[in-house]
């Protein structure tokens, strides 16, 4: 994932400590080539640094085998200094180079901080009297293994967009003129004919010309369950085939597909700072220059107004000087964000940034769009009500042979039914077919005149919908009571029926042939089965929930209810919603906007957050909205909150965890309590990993609905 320009500055104080690993070992962290962090060249020197260091400890601590090389400057020199020195030379010469770069660039990095650390421990040895060119060699070994140990963290943190990357293949099987060509997936053309077999991962996105399989999609929606495909369907690249062989024509060039998409936004997630990284940045600006004067009042005031030693308070300066630098500080952000957007995603979830993640943990109220959204946005036949002594069979006959060549929703939903449903003939004529805009239907079935429309349609055409006879065979779809008129065999259908329907959330739609009423159909988008606990989930966590839908006050009623949601705003326009939003907003405080990303495009912008379902394939989502859940499932909202909840606990623990046990290393240097080998193993590479193993468990959250 490339740096960004904004995290290279706010890690100024760290440049040289993970970052040399980084470009020497690990690269761009996609090539597939890269050598490991612990074989790099730095490592390699390290650990024959800390060999040499090693030897030195022997003979620093077995004085029989510890010789005097001499004496000079007052001071007594041993065979162990020289291993000492040995090794800074081997292990210390990056820090030390880069230390010099930094001097250069007029820069207070760590780099120059742990290069005047050691540069002291030698002057303290050569002219102090004070042997410490042990804490020095140690204090390069240390300080190499530290950035060590942060690459290593960062490349663990990063792998599971690794994952995602891998899972899409380099080569693709190509058809042309019949024949068969394995060619790189870059080069696989739009329109392109790709084979599939069992068990090879997708190359590319696209759709199905030939064969049926089951696709493992969870690298793209973090669904687990296969999804069946057949000819028409669509599948994506970085998915896997599991069972039969598929043809595809390829739809978008690889750079463009949904898997590419997805590594896009993931690496572009840290772009933009959350509030915490502006804290942490703006604090580093003060903490580091601000140790690093108190690391010299520390070596200066007590030798001049106490007359203490030079030696031991240089000494301890320099060990000051290694608690200067904030970098687990630093860290500590990044990588929480960097492991919840990249886990996020692994769970069919793009989000747009940390500074997304981070608001989406404030958000107070979530208002949801009806149609497609709490609902399937599928009609379906629900209710089928014979009048006026007719059967079931005489009313889907005539709503399916008027309604056969209207291309309204309803139609398709009445017409999908009777072909699922029911063994009826389509051979008839049609004539004088005609849409009436916005109430309904008519033709001619084998030449008798048919309507199928609105109450309001039907009753302008001046049918009584007061006094109707209804079928004594009448029954429902659903098998479910229906009410009717106190008069024996007799419905009102403007007080009663129509009403009781649309309470339901269905809309009814009246059937007539010649003279008479036929039946009533009633239709209604079926609503999604998380949408009740998905609502009680978000009230558990004290987030309201709204509905916003531009259907009837009577449809949007019945829905709220049969979720749980309190609050609905029926009837809206676009513009409403938008008016909506902000109310929400003015009354409540940060408000989430969930839609399918383009007919509620304006609400989406509207609100803090904008969270579009069904992104896979579509470009808009992926493009626009704050977060994109891949599938149309909003089961994935309530682990998005504890996902966010988890991650800003994550940060604050790293920010205060890393702080904390430097402002306790810090008190204690003054005291003689704290040594610079405590320092680095504690302040520095002991917090690094700490932080990071912090920020992995962000990984282990699962949605649970």
């Amino acid at each position: 994932m490339p740096e960004s320009e904004g995290n290279q500055k706010s890690n100024a104080c760290c440049t040289g400590k993970g970052g040399d690993i980084k470009d020497e070992a690990v690269g761009n962290g996609h090539d597939s080539e890269v050598k490991s962090v612990w074989k790099s060249s730095r490592a390699i020197k390290n650990w024959i640094g800390g060999a040499v260091l090693g030897f030195g400890l022997i003979l620093h601590f077995f004085h029989d085998l510890n010789l005097v090389l001499g004496t000079g400057l007052g001071n007594t020199f041993y065979i162990s200094d020289i291993f000492f020195l040995i090794s800074i030379a081997i292990g210390g010469n990056k820090i030390l180079l880069n230390g010099y770069k930094a001097i250069k660039d007029r820069n207070l990095n760590i780099s120059l901080l742990m290069s005047s650390a050691i540069i002291g421990s030698i002057i303290a040895t050569v002219f102090g009297g004070k042997h410490i060119s042990l804490e020095g060699a140690t204090l390069a070994f240390l300080f190499n293994l530290a950035e060590l140990l942060e690459g290593y963290s960062i490349e663990r943190v990063k792998g599971s967009l690794q994952e995602l990357m891998d899972l899409s293949p380099d080569t693709a099987v190509v058809k042309r003129e019949r024949e068969e060509e394995e060619v790189p997936v870059s080069e696989v053309e739009v329109g392109d004919t790709v084979v599939i077999r069992p068990g090879e991962g997708v190359p590319v996105d696209g759709e199905v010309i030939e064969g049926n399989s089951s696709i493992n999609e969870a690298p793209i929606t973090g669904e687990s369950i296969p999804v069946d495909k057949s000819e028409g369907d669509e599948v994506y690249a970085g998915t896997i085939n599991e069972q039969g062989y598929l043809e595809v024509k390829t739809t978008t060039k690889s750079s463009e597909s949904t898997i590419s998409k997805i590594i896009d936004v993931v690496e572009d997630a840290k772009r933009k700072k959350t509030k915490h990284e502006k804290f942490v940045e703006k604090f580093s600006s003060y903490y580091t220059p601000g140790v690093v004067i108190i690391a010299i009042v520390i070596g200066a005031l007590p030798p001049l107004l106490l007359g203490e030693p030079w030696a031991i308070w240089f000494v301890r300066a320099i060990t000051m000087l290694v608690l200067a630098c904030p970098c687990a500080f630093v860290i500590s952000t990044p990588v929480s964000v960097v492991s919840g957007i990249t886990s996020a995603a692994k769970n069919g979830v793009l989000i747009e940034s940390g500074t997304t993640l981070e608001a989406l943990g404030e958000v107070k109220v979530m208002a949801f769009d009806k149609t497609g959204t709490l609902t399937k946005g599928d009609l379906t036949v629900t209710d089928i009500i014979p009048l006026n002594g007719q059967s079931q069979k005489d009313v889907i006959r005539s709503a399916c042979g008027v309604e056969e060549r209207s291309e309204h929703p309803i139609a398709d939903a009445i017409v999908n039914h009777v072909k699922e449903n029911h063994d009826i003939s389509h051979d008839h004529s049609i004539e004088e077919f005609r849409e009436i805009k916005g109430k309904g239907v008519k033709a001619n079935l084998e030449g008798e005149e048919h309507y199928a429309g609105k109450p309001s349609l039907i009753e302008e055409l001046g049918f009584d919908l007061e006094h109707v006879h209804h079928s004594s065979n009448m029954r429902r779809v659903k098998q479910e009571a229906t009410r009717m008129c106190s008069r024996e065999n007799c419905l009102n259908l403007v007080e009663e029926t129509i009403p009781r329907l649309q309470n339901e959330g269905k809309t009814a739609i009246l059937v007539t042939r010649k003279n008479e009423l036929v039946g009533i159909i009633a239709v209604a988008d079926e609503v999604r089965p998380e949408a009740g606990k998905v609502v009680e989930k978000l009230n558990s966590f004290g987030i309201k929930t709204v509905m916003l839908t531009g259907d009837n006050e009577n449809t949007a009623k019945a829905i709220a209810g049969r979720i749980g949601i309190d609050d609905y705003r029926a009837e809206l326009m676009p513009e409403e919603k938008v008016e909506a939003i902000r109310q929400l907003s003015k009354e409540y405080g940060n408000t989430a906007m969930i839609g399918d990303g383009i007919n509620d495009a304006p609400a989406l912008a509207a609100a803090d957050i904008g969270i579009a379902m069904g992104a896979a394939g579509t470009d808009t989502a992926l493009e626009t909205a704050d977060i994109a859940l891949m599938q149309d499932d909003i089961s994935k909202l309530p682990y998005l909150q504890n996902l966010s909840a988890r991650a800003k606990t994550v940060i604050r623990e790293n920010i205060f965890a890393s702080l904390g046990i430097k402002a306790a290393l810090a008190i204690g240097v003054p005291l003689g309590y704290v040594t610079i080998t405590l320092a680095v193993l504690a302040g520095d590479a002991g917090m690094t990993l700490g932080v990071t193993g912090n920020a992995m468990r962000l990984s282990k959250i699962k949605p649970e609905l």
